[in-house]
């Protein structure tokens, strides 16, 4: 799970939009008026940021118009705010000491919507967002296509080898008969008023306002055909400001039977989808710090579970008798309440230890977490800076415990709690429970273990 506070930006061709997110809840938001000039936009985005930032955020991501190469952050084309040859990225992120991802705007879109809109659970999807232009981003076994860096540019596939010039140098490209301008277009041509809207035109059955829809939303339709005889995607999402309407518009021009299909559905984000991708790709993308519990009570089996997960993986075990026994066993023998102050102490180690170290570290925590309130675990976990947790919740019959702890007592220091304790361990493994603070994957430690199928759950949840 990938856990923290992120701020998005959305960078419009009329608006700059900025929200501070936690797991997709939008907590704070701030706008201001668009602008050519990169410098400009810039010191508003700053601004921006300085309204709605706090303590808790951790990266930055932002969405541009144009072509995007995400993994340079370069932006190579652009239309109202152009910040091809700018280092725009460089410039947030030298002033915000934030980490800074940036990505066109509509893979912000679709992002936001498959983390928490309606592509949630899907992992081929295309979207098209409406707008002054039309944007457009693909999904594709839940990664970005990219091709060579830039693909995705949705707006300019062709459906009219006679039709308008594109700004982009083609002839008949979707954005020219189907996008927020185009529609504005298809009005002058028809003698409509400028600031007539779709919806009314949807209502009416006048053959003029008919017309209108058709030249707008019927290519939309051959577009889309296209794309999903292409990408064979699990659905289409329609987006954008003018995303609704255009959907609406679909409906009254259905596809025609063919042997390739996909759900067109509307996006649910509205235009925060934008701000929510991007906050939420920032925080993937960040330097990250992981963490897999291994808890369980004592003599759970979870030892045994941890060593082979770091055998598997290379990544080092932090337990809590780890930390402990050398000092149980060179400090003066101590009665349980010792034992209990300096399981405390060792477990604050542990997370002292995760906090100097650098990002990128991943580490796997052996211990029972249910002795100290999941305050104290939440307390240091932020102050470890984990971005990523996982758990796995080891178990067994209690009087299997019990007998396992029995069975071990000679191995351990003294000032580990005596056979008097197996009962109330037996009574505790009966009633005892995860943290409930990360994905989980519950093992039976009397079974042999599957670690390969631990690690492919990791790289699952993690990716």
């Amino acid at each position: 799970m990938t856990t923290g506070t992120a701020i998005g930006i959305d960078i419009g061709g009329t608006r700059l939009r900025a929200a501070r997110i936690t797991d997709g809840v939008i907590e704070a938001r701030a706008f201001a008026p668009s602008a050519r000039d990169p410098a400009e936009v810039t010191a508003r985005v700053l601004e921006l940021v300085a309204q709605v930032r706090n303590a808790s955020v951790t990266a930055l991501g932002i969405g541009v118009p144009g072509q995007v190469h995400a993994a340079t952050r370069q932006v190579l084309s652009g239309g109202y705010v152009n910040l091809s040859g700018f280092d725009f990225a460089g410039a947030i992120e030298s002033a915000t000491a934030l980490p800074v991802t940036l990505e066109n705007d509509a893979t912000m879109a679709l992002l936001g919507e498959a983390a928490y809109g309606a592509a949630q659970g899907e992992k081929n999807v295309v979207m098209l967002t409406i707008g002054t232009g039309i944007g457009g981003a693909i999904l594709d076994q839940g990664q970005v296509l990219r091709g060579r860096g830039a693909a995705g540019q949705l707006g300019h596939v062709s459906i009219d080898p006679a039709g308008r010039k594109c700004v982009c140098g083609k002839i008949g490209c979707v954005e020219t008969t189907s996008s927020g301008t185009a529609f504005g277009l298809h009005l002058a041509e028809a003698g409509l008023p400028a600031d007539t809207r779709a919806e009314t035109l949807l209502a009416s059955a006048d053959p003029n306002a008919r017309a209108v829809i058709h030249a707008w939303a019927n290519p939309l339709r051959l577009a889309i055909d296209s794309l999903i005889a292409t990408l064979n995607p699990d659905c289409v999402l329609i987006g954008g400001g003018a995303g609704a309407a255009a959907h609406a518009a679909l409906a009254q021009f259905p596809a025609a039977p063919s042997w390739f299909t996909a759900p067109v559905l509307a996006a649910t984000l509205g235009d925060d989808a934008g701000v929510i991708g991007a906050a939420s790709t920032a925080l993937k993308n960040r330097p990250r710090k992981r963490a897999v519990f291994v808890n369980g009570v004592p003599a759970s089996g979870k030892s045994g579970v941890a060593r082979a997960l770091s055998d598997a993986t290379g990544w080092p075990v932090l337990a809590l008798d780890t930390v402990k026994n050398p000092f149980l066993t060179i400090l003066p023998p101590g009665d349980r309440l010792f034992n209990r102050t300096l399981g405390r102490a060792s477990y604050a180690a542990i997370f002292d230890l995760i906090a100097a170290a650098p990002a990128g570290t991943t580490v796997i925590i052996d211990a029972w977490f249910g002795f100290q309130p999941i305050e104290s675990l939440q307390d240091h976990l932020q102050r470890a800076g984990l971005s990523d947790l996982a758990e796995i919740w080891c178990h067994a019959p209690p009087d299997v415990i019990g007998a396992r702890y029995a069975a071990r007592l000679d191995q351990r220091p003294a000032g580990h709690p005596g056979a008097d304790y197996v009962p109330e361990l037996i009574l505790l493994a009966k009633t005892a429970k995860p943290t409930g603070l990360a994905p989980r994957m519950d093992v039976d430690t009397t079974t042999p273990l599957g670690v390969q199928t631990l690690t492919a759950w990791l790289d699952e949840i993690w990716r």
